[in-house]
């Protein structure tokens, strides 16, 4: 369904804007689809017409019916539709915004009524932060010392190898030397629960 307004020009589809500018609409499935503005009235026509060649109208509908079809997909792009996923797209993007506006203004209201409650937060953070840092720091030495026991036993072995000399606690050497990586990490995590 085009619109043809003579007064403005003699172009199916073309509308003269207040400003001077051209507009140009096209009709599809019961929706007025606006192409754009343009400074001339040949131009609005062309890109109607790419339009309407691009959605398999008749050439009788189109301004200039001797034009190519490939000259007609040159001069326009096809336009945008929107459809009704679109739309709900849009819509929930819009609810989730004015959620999140609504969340920042009422935590600026719970701010500004409440402070005590914002330094309260702030001291129990910074506490979490350094109970965190602290068992760190006791993961650390304990993983450093559990090393450090490994090698002194390694050694041990290796001298007692080279040197013939009898070691009184073996038991500790054993075990020591029997304990990888992977025990010291699993029993770090037992200490921690």
């Amino acid at each position: 369904m085009s619109i043809r307004r003579l007064r403005a020009s003699n172009f199916c589809g073309v509308r003269e804007r207040r400003s001077g500018a051209f507009s140009v609409e096209i009709w599809f499935c019961e929706k007025r689809l606006v192409l754009g503005t343009f400074d001339t009235t040949e131009e609005a026509a062309h890109a109607h017409d790419a339009a309407e060649w691009r959605l398999l109208r008749p050439r009788r509908d189109m301004n200039f019916p001797n034009i190519s079809s490939q000259r007609a997909q040159d001069l326009a792009p096809l336009p945008r539709l929107f459809t009704d996923e679109d739309r709900r797209v849009h819509r929930r993007r819009q609810r989730r915004l004015a959620i999140a506006e609504k969340d920042v203004e009422a935590l600026v209201l719970w701010c500004g009524g409440y402070p005590q409650d914002i330094v309260d937060e702030c001291q129990f953070y910074k506490q979490l932060r350094s109970e965190r840092d602290t068992r760190r720091r006791e993961r650390a030495a304990y993983r450093e010392d559990k090393r450090s026991q490994k090698q002194a036993a390694q050694l041990k072995l290796k001298l007692q190898e080279t040197s013939g000399w009898d070691f009184e606690n073996e038991q500790l050497a054993d075990a020591c030397l029997q304990t990888s990586e992977e025990d010291i990490t699993e029993s770090e995590s037992e200490i921690d629960e």
